[in-house]
């Protein structure tokens, strides 16, 4: 049995309830007004930053830096929201001063939501994404235009100044690697050429075709040998021709003669063998010795070829350098600077008061129709022929027996007229 069925029983329920629900309203409107009063209002302002194209193409100087612009930006987001990163700008710019006991942990949790790093990306060429961002925005919600526009600035060059600071320090990272690669390498070779140069020094190798040349050698002493041969059979006849047609004084002196020519062509001819015993003995070690050589040569030629490949390759890490210090190759460029914002972004205190003021009027409405439905009294003849379906013969209406209560401003007119009756009496 519900008791409101009409306009009249919904003022009915109005004027029993009416102290409850002005209370309410009261009470709800004060306290809403107090929240929106309490409120304080927050302000945006946004740093545009634009990843520029280098300015000379990838396909006549390219930079060294490798990866996705989105990865790098990436990693110097996290540069940016570290704890010493925070604290630094917290400090610069007294932020937080109105919370003294505001933990650093606190504080910096504070502002790394108060700030926004959002990137675009770009179009695509063709299917693939290649990870490529062209804009990126760094918003700051502050409590004042001022700290909004200052901190978003902040941000925003401490982006540009760690991208730069980071391509250029990978740029020359790179440059030292290659230069240390060509260093190691050039010193490689020069001690591997020391060691062949004392290998030819030892083996007697000292000029280029010396295997030849030994052999040329060889075969000239044999020639020699030849001729020796030659002279000794002559001398040895024309001391058999002495012995026959000389006298024998003149015999012996002959034969002395060519005994002494004898002992000079057997010195000769043992010299030329020792050289040639020498020259054979060098010959027989000259496969393995030449073997040790092709393979020093191999290494070498091996050894230049890296040379050579990793001298093109620090040109290129010196030219990718020189592009990153001049600032030619991709980089970032602030084309909307954080301007002061006109108004908040938070919602209106007067829309809050007011929404907290209906909220309050709604609550009281509904609370007293609650406390209606707990206590289903009827209370008109109109209720009773409604439910039960009889009209009552007589209705008497509720009468109070307690005195009636005077307004204030009755009891202040009674007092004081009561105070000119006496006075007059007197």
């Amino acid at each position: 049995m519900g008791p409101i069925f009409s306009l009249d029983d919904l003022m009915d329920m109005f004027r029993r309830r009416a102290r409850m629900i002005v209370a309410i309203i009261a009470l709800g409107c004060v306290t809403s007004v107090l929240l929106a009063l309490s409120q304080t209002h927050e302000y945006e302002s946004a740093e545009v930053i634009q990843i520029a194209q280098p300015v000379i193409a990838d396909d006549l100087a390219r930079s060294t830096v490798d990866g996705s612009s989105a990865r790098r930006l990436q990693l110097i987001q996290q540069r940016l929201m570290t704890r010493g990163t925070v604290l630094e700008i917290i400090d610069k710019f007294g932020l937080y001063k109105d919370l003294p006991d505001l933990k650093n942990s606190a504080r910096i949790d504070r502002l790394r939501r108060a700030v926004r790093i959002e990137g675009i990306a770009a179009a695509r060429e063709g299917y693939a994404d290649d990870g490529t961002i062209s804009v990126l925005t760094i918003t700051a919600r502050m409590e004042t235009p001022e700290l909004a526009q200052a901190v978003a600035h902040e941000f925003g060059q401490r982006t540009i100044e760690l991208s730069k600071q980071n391509r250029i320090e990978q740029a020359s990272k790179t440059l030292a690697f290659f230069d240390a690669q060509e260093q190691a390498i050039t010193e490689e070779i020069a001690v591997l050429e020391n060691e062949i140069t004392d290998y030819r020094n030892t083996h007697d190798l000292t000029l280029p075709g010396s295997l030849e040349f030994r052999r040329e050698e060889v075969s000239t002493i044999n020639e020699g040998l030849l001729d020796i041969a030659r002279d000794r059979i002559e001398v040895e006849r024309a001391m058999e021709l002495a012995d026959k047609s000389q006298r024998p004084a003149t015999a012996e002196r002959l034969r002395a003669d060519l005994l002494e020519q004898l002992a000079t062509l057997e010195a000769q001819r043992q010299l030329l063998m020792n050289r040639k015993q020498e020259l054979e003995a060098l010959i027989e070690t000259s496969p393995e010795v030449q073997r040790q050589i092709g393979a020093y040569e191999r290494q070498v030629e091996q050894l230049r070829s890296e040379l050579t490949n990793i001298a093109n390759r620090r040109t290129d890490a010196e030219l990718g350098f020189r592009l990153e210090d001049q600032r030619q190759a991709e980089r970032l460029t602030v084309i909307e600077e954080a301007a002061l914002p006109d108004y908040p972004v938070t919602e209106s205190r007067t829309k809050k008061a007011i929404l907290g003021g209906a909220a309050s009027v709604l609550f009281a409405f509904v609370l007293a129709y609650l406390l209606e439905m707990r206590n289903p009294v009827m209370r008109s003849a109109d209720q009773m022929e409604r439910e039960l379906g009889l009209a009552p013969v007589v209705t008497l209406p509720f009468l109070d027996t307690r005195e009636p209560r005077r307004s204030v401003w009755a009891r202040l007119s009674s007092i004081f007229s009561n105070k000119k009756t006496g006075g007059g009496t007197a």
